[in-house]
């Protein structure tokens, strides 16, 4: 039985160990960027004509602006673009890749995809622009009017059969329009006029036996004071008053 379970041990090591060096072996093989020059040679030999020449001109780039001789390289717009799309055509540009980071070419990718679909989507509108007569025309109703909105003056127009966006309107609204002068706001007015002010509140609440309790007071909001306090089981008219 011990001779049994050594042999079954000893068959199961070799295994064991025969797989990792079976894995080992094919990963250098898989690695483009082998330390051997010889099984770095051997493993081009399987490779695509057109992965060699895209891996090629990926690492030239990379050589040109190492070239440029200084600490830290410095990518222009142009670099970016062609390095991105240099490793959309080797599969494996991440070992290729040694003069930054795998993430900062993901993310020039996705900042020139952000950049291709803004300039998409602006497109070219098919209708004129905006005759420079009705642009005065708006600037001029807007100041003449200044309780008319952009609704109103879009309104008038329409009576003229000219037809103009909300949007487009109230565009050149705001450069004729002065921002009008701010009142005081309630800040200010309860700075000024607090001592003079009282508060008052009505509540309910519930006393330990579930019982409901009817609260009503009033505080001077400069001082927060209690003025008054009033609680009772039935609030009637002539309890609140």
């Amino acid at each position: 039985m011990y001779l049994v379970r050594h042999i079954l041990n000893s068959l199961k090591h070799l295994m064991t160990s025969g797989f990792q060096r079976l894995h080992s072996v094919m990963t250098r093989w898989t690695n483009p960027l082998s330390t051997s020059l010889m099984l770095g040679t051997v493993t081009d030999l399987f490779r695509s004509k057109s992965q060699l020449v895209a891996e090629n001109a990926l690492l030239r780039q990379q050589l040109i602006i190492l070239r440029r001789q200084v600490k830290r390289p410095v990518y222009t717009r142009a670099d970016r673009m062609v390095l991105v799309l240099l490793a959309r055509a080797v599969q494996t540009w991440k070992q290729v890749l040694f003069i930054g980071q795998p993430e900062t070419l993901l993310r020039w990718h996705r900042e020139g995809f952000r950049w291709f679909w803004k300039r998409k989507s602006k497109g070219t509108s098919p209708t004129p622009k905006l005759a420079p007569e009705i642009i005065i025309f708006i600037k001029e109703m807007a100041k003449n009017n200044q309780l008319w909105g952009a609704e109103r003056i879009r309104g008038e127009l329409l009576k003229l059969d000219i037809r103009v966006c909300k949007r487009t309107i109230q565009k050149y609204m705001r450069r004729v329009r002065t921002a009008r002068p701010r009142g005081q706001n309630w800040a200010t007015f309860l700075r000024n006029h607090a001592k003079d002010v009282w508060a008052c509140d009505f509540l309910q609440v519930t006393d330990l036996f579930f019982r409901s309790l009817f609260a009503f007071f009033i505080i001077e909001l400069k001082s927060r004071r209690v003025i008054h306090v009033g609680v009772t089981r039935y609030p009637t008219d002539a309890w609140t008053a």
